[in-house]
């Protein structure tokens, strides 16, 4: 990019009060290398996390159009579908170049009627679609009415035909503190050891002085890493990536502990061969209270625990997947209309997302000794999983379902203890509290992983879809187990988190 347009951007954010969208105008990151997945944390955005990148990630991810894919995907015979793609696309386009004069009129004239230089424009739409989709992967709970939009705009601006149609490409790889980086030559910054102290996540223990030795470990790797970078990177873009990867780290925990905390509640409450009690017995029957696999305790146990071990090296790779999946969606290559029993979606294959699942779950099924539960089909590209933004719209679900099951697990003794009241309905239903933290863990390991969910018996069972198909049908029937009234007190009122932000 050249520094007018540079220049012109910065200016236009600013008045859009998105000023840190280009922090560093001069420094910008290069492209994400493909060949270059060398550690996890490469992978991660390399976003401001300010207040003002937050709200530069709301805007870019707002420009999905509500009505783009009734418009497209349609069965329309007087125009073709590249005629309909680019009339919205056009339209799409110049709603941000209005937002853009509107913000700074100089400047917006000049960047849009190519007064600049000639690709301004263009490389001004691809950055704004960037850091939308950027924002999204730091802050999945955003954005989650308007980032499918925004893809599907993207899926289509990318093939070639309709790109030749706009003249430019709507589409730029996710900026990665990785790239950053290795454009200013400083990838020593990753394996310096005062890294894991810089990025830190406090959570307990003496906070006070942990976020202390934090703040001066930023300040050294500042103060040691900018010079070396040879003028393309000051204290505060190296300041930037280290918060970047500290925001990165608290992410991958916060959605790893749910499940960690799931894996010891099933062996602390219960053994892997057989059941204490018959009533704390995990064994399901085909056919029985809506399940559609028959296991004993023990099959059932090991079938629950490989699943969350599963889950759990997803969500240890979550950014790294998502990354694969966007390049998947956005290749350009193209896509069939398909009613997958789910209303009308976009079927497309996705090599890389797909490859890298197997991979995940070669290494799951190394490390329980090759005993594997169930079927190890990873559906995609299908009528169950039709595309990689519905792979990732899956996932993300992982933390949302647990999440307040063991949080309400864990709340039951204190509930008991701070009113009296929950405690005699406690005692007078369950028995104690232990008895119905029982209760929510053994109705949950039962049919949360029964093979349920589905339409049909043939989209059913074991497969690694449809484990996470079973606990979201577990938790849509919540509100029909004798134990739902203690998930309100606890203060989980859904699974689904807010769609509002």
């Amino acid at each position: 990019r050249g520094p007018h347009q540079r220049s012109a951007c910065r200016r236009i954010c600013q008045r859009l009060s998105l000023a840190r969208l280009y922090p560093a105008p001069d420094a910008a990151p290069a492209a994400l290398r493909r060949v270059l997945f060398i550690s996890p944390r490469s992978l991660y955005p390399a976003e401001a996390h300010t207040h003002g990148a937050r709200k530069a990630g709301r805007a870019g991810g707002g420009a999905g159009d509500d009505e783009y894919t009734d418009k497209v995907d349609v069965m329309d015979y007087r125009s073709s579908k590249q005629t309909r793609m680019h009339e919205q696309l056009n339209d799409l386009l110049n709603i941000v170049g209005g937002l853009c004069v509107a913000a700074d009129m100089r400047d917006g004239r000049k960047l849009l009627t190519g007064e600049r230089a000639p690709n301004d424009a263009a490389d001004f739409y691809a950055s704004v679609f960037e850091v939308g989709r950027r924002f999204k992967i730091m802050s999945p709970d955003k954005l989650r009415s308007t980032y499918g939009k925004l893809v599907h705009v993207l899926m289509d601006a990318a093939q070639p035909d309709v790109r030749q149609m706009i003249g430019f490409s709507c589409v730029e790889p996710i900026q990665s503190v990785y790239g950053v980086l290795l454009e200013a030559d400083l990838l020593d910054l990753l394996e310096d050891p005062e890294l894991s102290v810089a990025t830190f996540q406090i959570v307990g223990g003496d906070q006070a002085r942990h976020a202390q030795n934090k703040a001066e470990a930023v300040l050294h790797l500042c103060a040691k890493y900018a010079p070396l970078s040879n003028g393309r990177l000051a204290e505060c873009d190296v300041e930037r990536i280290l918060h970047s990867l500290g925001d990165a780290n608290a992410f991958l925990a916060f959605n790893r502990r749910p499940v960690e905390r799931m894996l010891e509640l099933l062996r602390e409450h219960f053994p892997p061969k057989a059941a204490q009690t018959p009533e704390h017995s995990l064994c399901i029957t085909i056919g029985r209270e809506g399940a559609r696999l028959s296991h004993s305790h023990s099959t059932q146990f090991a079938f629950v625990d490989q699943s969350l071990r599963l889950w759990n090296e997803i969500m240890s790779d979550f950014y790294r997947l998502w990354t694969l999946a966007e390049e998947d969606l956005l290749d350009g290559h193209g896509y069939r209309l398909r009613d997958t029993g789910q209303g009308l979606n976009r079927v497309k294959d996705a090599p890389k997302v797909s490859s890298a699942m197997h991979r995940i779950l070669n290494k799951v099924q190394a490390s329980v000794g090759g005993s594997w539960v169930g079927s190890s089909v990873v559906h995609m590209g299908d009528t169950d999983v039709p595309n990689a933004l519905v792979f990732i719209d899956k996932y993300t679900q992982v933390p949302r379902i647990l999440r307040p099951i063991v949080d309400t697990v864990d709340a039951v003794p204190a509930l008991c203890e701070s009113d009296p009241s929950i405690a005699k309905w406690v005692q007078k239903e369950f028995g104690s509290a232990q008895q119905l933290q029982r209760a929510i863990l053994t109705d949950f390991f039962r049919h949360g992983f029964d093979g349920s969910g589905a339409n049909n018996y043939y989209d059913a069972g074991s497969c690694i879809d449809g484990r996470l198909t079973s606990a979201w049908n577990w938790c849509s029937r919540l509100e029909k187990k004798p134990f739902c009234l203690i998930f309100s007190l606890a203060g989980n009122n859904g699974f689904d988190g807010d769609f509002s932000r």
